[in-house]
């Protein structure tokens, strides 16, 4: 193997490791963007604890034959 050889190979390389590099920063930037989305959708559900319309018996059984 000549020199020139050797020297583009090691280029490749490291071509190689910085393009790994550069997707993994981008993966887990769209990883913390995606959690940062779900909990605001979390955040944003209303509490339904303090709405007392119903009566308190509504809601604890399930009519399975209907």
């Amino acid at each position: 193997m000549d020199v020139t050889g050797i020297a583009n190979l090691a280029t490749t390389m490291s071509d190689a490791s910085t393009s790994q590099a550069i997707s993994i920063a981008v993966l887990k930037k769209a990883i913390n963007l995606g959690a940062e989305g779900a909990l605001a959708l979390i955040e944003a559900i209303p509490d339904n604890k303090s709405i007392q319309s119903l009566p308190s018996h509504l809601g604890q059984n399930i009519n399975t034959t209907a």
